[in-house]
């Protein structure tokens, strides 16, 4: 086991690592002056701040990168989603399922399109959705089966693409396999493809914690869908005088940055990934805690660390852990993220009877210290330290 010598203060004073980054990605020079090129570009009053060139040149960009033949820029991951969900045409009595441990924004579209939310089981492993509860789930009225990947582990899409083609909906096809890629953006899944080039269509986020940003809001649609593809243009424009519509479109400004933050997201998810075999090189062998699976085929981008505690400290044991570590170690760390009935009241009304078992007993374990990149080797060490000796403190409590 890894020993580690480094002297952990102990301090309620305000905390040295917040409960989580406010940035995910992070700037550059080269962000700034793309930023600089488009002020210059913009200010005569011939030209102003329409953004067609700079967002389609972002758009192929990016659609090459995840290996999709379209990509389709919005304002918002959350409202990309929305246009998505929106493109199905949803009646009232159609499903989608999606796993229970999500974050909220994943299920708050589904209902105001008027689909019946139908909340699945992580693995137990992964804690991505499990195709073998999705099967268990699957009815006639199926319309879409929604994959988050999780904290930046991508899903294996495979099993849900099979399950669609051998469950199709009577009047449908095969329901559409969703994928929610916020956490995920250049990542690799199982199969060997890059995230976005599988499923009917892959939702990405550029909020200001995601992976790369586009000042701090943003968000694109992947598919090889060209009607798919043409509606989301139609939609986020006002429906292009053919059909409803509404303005979500990206700014100029927003398309050259996330532009220059597509090309830099190879070397930021890079230093993500070593810096969480670092944590875990450095917390091997905590026989309380459960590290983030390292699984073959496919590349982690540790969006989040995330830590299980043993089952005998569920609720009262993690939440014990959590507050020393902020309240004498300066450490901060949140669950991200419960069961979403569990934490939004819209939600739970809407789902009323059903409920996650494993999904909530998963929770109930979780917790994720803070993390990022640019965390310095010194003050990593510092954590690791921090949530070694807090970890035994709280076992000396909670073992039986």
């Amino acid at each position: 086991m890894p020993t580690d010598t480094t002297t952990v203060p102990r301090s309620r004073t305000p905390r040295r690592w917040p409960d989580e980054p406010a940035q995910g990605g992070w700037y550059t020079e080269a962000e700034e002056a793309a930023v600089r090129e488009v002020m210059a570009d913009s200010q005569p009053w011939r030209i102003g701040w329409r953004g067609k060139d700079r967002v389609a040149a972002f758009e192929n960009a990016f659609q090459n990168r995840a290996g999709a033949r379209y990509a389709v820029a919005f304002n918002g991951g959350g409202t990309a989603l929305e246009m998505v969900l929106k493109c199905l045409d949803i009646r009232p009595g159609d499903e989608v399922i999606s796993c229970a441990l999500n974050f909220v924004g994943t299920h708050l579209p589904v209902i105001h399109q008027g689909g019946n939310l139908v909340l699945a089981e992580p693995d137990p492993l992964t804690l991505n959705l499990d195709p073998v509860d999705v099967e268990h789930r699957l009815t006639s009225r199926t319309r879409a089966i929604l994959v988050t990947h999780w904290n930046g582990l991508a899903a294996d899409l495979r099993p849900f693409l099979a399950l669609a083609e051998r469950h199709p909906n009577p009047h449908h096809g095969p329901p559409a396999v969703i994928v929610d890629a916020a956490r995920a953006c250049g990542g690799t899944t199982p199969s060997g493809l890059p995230v976005g080039a599988e499923g009917w269509a892959t939702i990405f986020s550029f909020e200001t914690k995601k992976l790369m940003t586009t000042f701090g809001q943003g968000g694109m649609v992947t598919t090889d869908n060209p009607v798919l593809a043409d509606r989301l243009r139609r939609l986020r424009t006002y429906g292009l005088s053919q059909e409803w519509g509404t303005n979500q479109q990206l700014t100029k400004i927003q398309a050259a940055v996330g532009l220059t933050q597509l090309g830099r997201l190879d070397e930021m998810n890079a230093a993500r990934v070593v810096r969480s075999h670092q944590r875990t090189r450095l917390l091997e062998g905590i026989r309380h805690l459960t590290l983030p699976p390292v699984l073959h085929g496919g590349q982690h981008v540790y969006y989040r660390y995330n830590l299980l505690v043993p089952g005998s400290w569920a609720g009262a044991g993690r939440d014990a852990l959590m507050e020393l570590l902020a309240d004498e170690y300066g450490l901060g760390s949140i669950i991200n993220d419960p069961p979403t009935y569990a934490s939004h009241d819209y939600i739970r009304a809407h789902v009323a009877g059903q409920a996650c078992p494993r999904a909530e007993w998963l929770a109930a374990r979780l917790l994720c210290p803070c993390f990022h990149p640019l965390i310095t080797e010194d003050d990593e060490r510092e954590i690791c330290a921090a949530i070694r000796e807090a970890t035994a403190r709280v076992a000396r409590s909670f073992d039986v």
